[in-house]
């Protein structure tokens, strides 16, 4: 299934599969071998990955895959909240080092610090990292309210100046943290983060977004059938020149 950008141009691809595991290993898949591809054309290459149980099965299928040269990877993380104690488990960062980073062989990492007592200079830093390695490849998620990163509604804005910014989350999206088993309640969500912005995502060569879960039916039908607009973060991936959304049968139940 593909969909179309308003210029009539095909743009985002669609997989469906039954189980979150079989959508997980299919992403994996489709990932390495764009891993591979990149590498047979160029030294190292640059990607962006998303902290979110949604990305558990790919994850694991991802590193285990013993046909990518990790070695030539340098690997970012896109979002991280502000204020939690350097080793906690919610934090972004914790969450990828324990599922990839530390699991395999990076030529880099490069974390955003969720400790940082000035969080626009640490935004300011991770932005120059991002000039400086231009990304090749995002692996990303949607949100329950259709963010992507931390790009909620009221903050996202298709034509940000900044790559990285502080911003405060939404409701939705702070009880999504809850519904994901991430924190017992509300009131220990963070309120603020740290996001790479829509264009700093926007910007890659490819992306490949995994979205299972009965939660993101809505934003999903949004993201495809929805107007191009801020009001569903995701819908910018309709005009990413190459990018497949990989659905479960109950995400894509609104399809």
């Amino acid at each position: 299934m593909r969909f179309f950008h308003d210029s009539g141009e095909i743009r985002l691809h669609v997989r469906k599969f039954e189980t979150r595991r079989q959508l997980g290993t299919a992403a994996a898949e489709d990932v390495s071998a764009a891993i591979r591809q990149l590498l047979e054309e160029k030294e190292e290459i640059n990607m962006i990955f998303a902290a979110a149980p949604s990305q558990s099965e790919f994850l694991e299928a991802l590193r285990t895959d013993t046909r990518i040269d990790f070695s030539r990877i340098r690997a970012f993380h896109m979002d991280e909240y502000i204020g939690l104690p350097a080793d906690a488990p919610q934090g972004f960062g914790n969450f990828l080092r324990e599922r990839l980073f530390a699991r395999v062989p990076f030529r880099a990492v490069e974390y955003l610090d969720c400790t940082a007592t000035d969080a626009q200079a640490e935004c300011e830093r991770y932005a120059a990292l991002l000039q400086q390695y231009p990304v090749d490849i995002v692996c990303l998620g949607i949100g329950e309210n259709g963010h992507i990163a931390f790009n909620d509604p009221h903050v996202a804005d298709f034509a940000d100046k900044q790559l990285v910014k502080r911003v405060q989350l939404d409701e939705t999206c702070r009880n999504q943290q809850v519904h994901d088993g991430c924190f017992a309640s509300l009131s220990q969500v963070p309120t603020h983060a740290m996001t790479l912005t829509i264009p700093a995502l926007a910007a890659a060569r490819l992306h490949f977004c995994m979205v299972p879960a009965a939660t993101k039916a809505q934003a999903v039908h949004d993201t495809l059938y929805g107007p191009l607009s801020e009001s569903c973060p995701a819908s910018i991936l309709r005009t990413c020149p190459q990018a497949v959304i990989y659905l479960d049968a109950e995400s894509g139940g609104l399809l």
